[in-house]
């Protein structure tokens, strides 16, 4: 890709890098749904025990049998009215455990997972991560719900790693159990079917991914009142588990928590039900997410199980993107008087020093310019902190050396702490850390950085965004050591929660609709609705204030969630207006990031 979009007055940066189309990096996930639904078609043909009566629920006229619990009572029957903290929904003393697997050939799988299931849980409190072969008999019991993630299709030639120990314990048991994806066949086996159906209304044996023979195109959720979407590209969908509820005396009802459609055939069916201390999920929601995906749903969930007295609150929050040295003090001040005029407070990410090596922008002549060298800057920054700004540090040059990273080595354009380029299909791919990637070299950055601010006659930051949302997982702990918060997007190392060496390129991405305690071990503020980008890039479509107001919708299934997004200060104030117009009239407030 050539250099970022022009406007008048000045040049456009791409903001922060989305990432991988999937969210997951040097991961085969079209061989891993091959091989699930080829399993799955095995585990079809072969003998299984009889449940009657049944229905399979695939139709609206199938749907209407079972109960299913309406917006208005997911919001007020089950949750009394009481308030929860700003960082965390739940008392933080009790622990919720993850368990996921490690075998077969996309074993690799389940840490990625794992990992991202626990950074949602850390919103309530502590986490503990461990493979499933790992559990032994009354484990469930020290803990105050139990996730189990089942990425590996146990059947034929992988054995079933899932201890009895487990299925005895997860049936027994009155503690939450939330199941995501594969394997819930084998606890009715394990425990008996007769017996798992009767506690549960519903038989797994005879439920599976396809329906009349295909796996269809699942496209959307509908999850407390919010249409959330679902796009996998043909190829890489392992399908999702279509439930068989039983109905007829001596089955329990089964919820219906969120229903997915089937837009090959008009199929609607139970994506997530739950009965008796079994919440049952027939996907692992963290492929291919969006801003208004069917994740949501799943990190709505989490508080029917580790914190089901949080009351219903929306809070929304805003920060202005890549001000530099460079950067027009009109605009920084334009912006400050809008968002002070409406009493909403805003971060302000600032980059201490800006860098055009190769004279890019500046008829090719190298160009580096400090904070302390623009007093006027320094000033508008001054002026935004007077007017209920925060302060943030967004790297130290938000770039890399002086070449391509991947698009020309200036300021604001590049990567700072990974590697980078741009295919020939015009996507951004993510090569690694840099070269001299060390805890000392991101330490050196970040040091030099708050020299800057001190230079300037500026506040230390207390927040940190780490520059395009990418580092390796030595600097990400670099910045919670310097940091109370970092507010972004992050990437998730395998071998984070094994400490097993690893392809340092293999990670999930992710973000969060709340607070969280991460696997690093850091507090990380949400950015979920993504930022205003009038010109589609990478293969990325534009985003205007009507797609971040609609991804704000999607996430009020989220009973306490905060809509997140940023804005870069070089575009107009009506964009944002109307942005924020849109999201105060969902009903969000907004708040200070330095609230959270």
């Amino acid at each position: 890709m050539a250099t970022n979009a022009q406007a008048a007055g000045g040049r456009h940066h791409r903001g922060e890098a989305a990432g991988t189309r999937s969210g997951l990096n040097r991961v085969d996930l079209k061989g891993w749904a091959k091989a699930q639904l080829k399993a799955d078609q095995t585990r079809r043909t072969r003998p299984h025990p009889k449940t009657s009566p049944t229905t399979t629920l695939t139709t609206r006229a199938a749907a209407a049998t079972v109960p299913v619990r309406t917006a208005a009572k997911a919001t007020t029957a089950t949750r009394p009215a009481l308030l929860a903290p700003a960082d965390a929904a739940a008392d933080a003393a009790q622990p919720a455990l993850v368990l996921y697997d490690t075998a077969g050939p996309y074993g690799q799988l389940g840490e990625l997972y794992a990992m991202a299931t626990a950074n949602l849980a850390g919103h309530f409190g502590t986490v503990t991560a461990k493979p499933v072969q790992q559990y032994t008999a009354g484990m469930i019991d020290s803990y105050s719900a139990v996730i189990y993630i089942g990425s590996t299709y146990y059947g034929g030639t992988i054995p079933d790693a899932v201890p009895a120990a487990f299925y005895a314990d997860a049936s027994a048991s009155t503690k939450p159990v939330i199941w995501m994806g594969a394997n819930i066949w084998n606890m009715a086996g394990a425990v008996g079917v007769a017996q798992f159906t009767q506690k549960y209304g519903w038989d797994p044996t005879t439920s599976y991914y396809e329906d009349g023979g295909s796996i269809g195109n699942v496209t959307q959720v509908t999850y407390r009142g919010q249409t959330l979407t679902r796009t996998i590209p043909a190829g890489q969908d392992g399908g999702v588990l279509r439930p068989n509820v039983l109905t007829g005396p001596g089955y329990p009802a089964v919820t219906r928590l969120a229903e997915g459609l089937d837009s090959s055939n008009g199929h609607t069916f139970s994506w997530a039900i739950r009965s008796s201390n079994l919440t049952y999920i027939g996907e692992i929601p963290f492929a291919y997410v969006s801003e208004a995906d069917r994740v949501i749903a799943f990190e709505d969930l989490l508080f029917d199980a580790l914190a089901p007295a949080t009351t219903e609150r929306h809070r929304a929050m805003v920060r202005l993107e890549d001000i530099s040295p460079d950067a027009d003090p009109t605009e920084l001040r334009a912006m400050a008087d809008y968002l002070y005029s409406q009493h909403i407070p805003y971060g302000i990410n600032v980059i201490p020093v800006y860098t055009d090596p190769g004279g890019t922008y500046n008829n090719g002549v190298p160009q580096t310019i400090t904070l302390a060298q623009r007093p006027q800057v320094v000033s508008a920054l001054k002026y935004m902190l007077a007017r209920g700004a925060v302060l943030m540090d967004h790297g130290y040059t938000h770039q890399y050396g002086n070449v391509a990273n991947p698009y020309n080595g200036v300021t604001g354009d590049d990567f700072e702490f990974y590697r980078a380029h741009v295919d020939s299909a015009n996507n951004v791919v993510y090569d690694g850390p840099v070269a001299e990637d060390s805890s000392l070299w991101a330490q050196t950055r970040v040091t030099s950085a708050l020299a800057q601010f001190a230079l300037a006659g500026l506040p230390k930051p207390t927040l940190w965004t780490t520059p395009h949302y990418a580092g390796s997982a030595a600097d990400y702990k670099v910045f919670s050591s310097n940091f109370s918060a970092r507010l972004e997007r992050s990437l998730y190392f395998a071998g984070t929660l094994s400490g097993a060496p690893s392809d340092p390129n293999r990670f999930i991405g992710q973000f969060f609709p709340y607070v969280v305690k991460d696997v690093y071990g850091t507090k990380v503020l949400p950015e979920n609705i993504g930022n205003y980008e009038p010109e589609a890039y990478n293969n990325h479509p534009a985003r205007l204030p009507a797609d971040l107001i609609a991804s704000a919708k999607a996430n009020l299934a989220v009973r306490d969630g905060v809509a997140s997004f940023f804005y870069h200060p070089y575009y107009p104030v009506q964009p944002l207006k109307d942005t924020i117009d849109g999201i105060r009239a969902l009903g969000y407030t907004f708040v200070s990031p330095a609230a959270l």
